[in-house]
């Protein structure tokens, strides 16, 4: 396997995950890996359904000492990279900018968890319209975002949405939302920033990584080459997942490098 580094993980300190961080550490060395970035959620003034928890909230004091105790303990082993994933919601402009300065980060990731203050999560998100209508509005939101909110290294799971709906990807395509994403992946080039080969997908049952392999192709012909590899595990079963198809993937799209962050600059490795 080439690629020998996972660049989203989340463990026991983003409230979606019980796994405890060493345990995710273990797993990544047992699997060869050279590199991971644990990128726990920060998602502001996120829209919690009654009774449901404040998961997205994060101590970050905490995890960023647990972090620098077990980078010690396996950095003959393994590289631990301190990132974050933020949530991004336009109104948010102020508390992420100081967020993302508050503390050394190695990386941040960027995504649109909600949009227009909906969790496409949920079925709700789209009930009373068609997947297409719904993807749109996503897209719409997730351009917006990016435009408002440069905080960020990368943008992760472009396409998160079309993991929820009622048909999941069958219906969807890139071509009918292209002029959305070539004013997404121009600005994110304008912006010196990259995107994320997410494998998640593959779980949620797309059979296919966020974003879809016409979306990776676009961004590399356009001139986008820093791309970093994630699985978006939330438990050690699912650290790089599917990695040997995301190598194929990216091989596929013309990509001969992918990246690791260390201090907000990235690194470029040979596939």
């Amino acid at each position: 396997m080439a690629i020998q580094a996972d660049f989203h993980l989340h463990s026991n300190f983003s409230g979606d995950s019980s796994a405890p961080m060493e345990d995710m550490i273990q797993k990544a060395i047992s699997l060869g890996l050279t590199h991971i970035c644990i990128t726990e959620h920060y998602d502001p003034d996120y829209i919690y359904l009654a009774g449901q928890d404040a998961i997205f909230e994060l101590n970050t004091d905490s995890y960023l000492y647990e972090l620098l105790r077990l980078r010690d303990r396996y950095k003959d082993k393994i590289s631990v990279g301190f990132g974050v994933e933020l949530g991004l919601q336009p109104h948010l402009k102020r508390e992420l900018a100081i967020f993302s300065k508050s503390k050394e980060f190695d990386f941040i990731i960027g995504s649109s968890h909600l949009c227009n203050r909906k969790d496409p999560y949920y079925p709700e998100f789209f009930e009373g319209r068609s997947e297409e209508e719904a993807h749109r509005e996503y897209f719409e939101a997730v351009l917006a975002c990016i435009q408002k909110l440069p905080y960020f290294d990368v943008y992760g799971h472009l396409d998160y949405v079309v993991r929820y709906g009622p048909t999941k990807n069958d219906q969807y395509t890139y071509e009918k939302h292209a002029d959305i994403f070539d004013k997404i992946l121009n600005t994110l080039l304008e912006d010196e920033k990259g995107i994320e080969l997410n494998t998640g997908g593959f779980r949620h049952g797309l059979n296919a990584p966020n974003p879809c392999l016409e979306i990776l192709k676009r961004y590399r012909k356009l001139g986008g080459e820093r791309i970093t590899i994630g699985s978006d595990a939330h438990s050690p079963d699912w650290i790089a997942n599917q990695f040997d198809k995301a190598e194929e993937i990216l091989k596929a799209c013309g990509f001969q490098y992918y990246c690791v962050y260390q201090g907000r600059l990235p690194e470029f490795i040979k596939l």
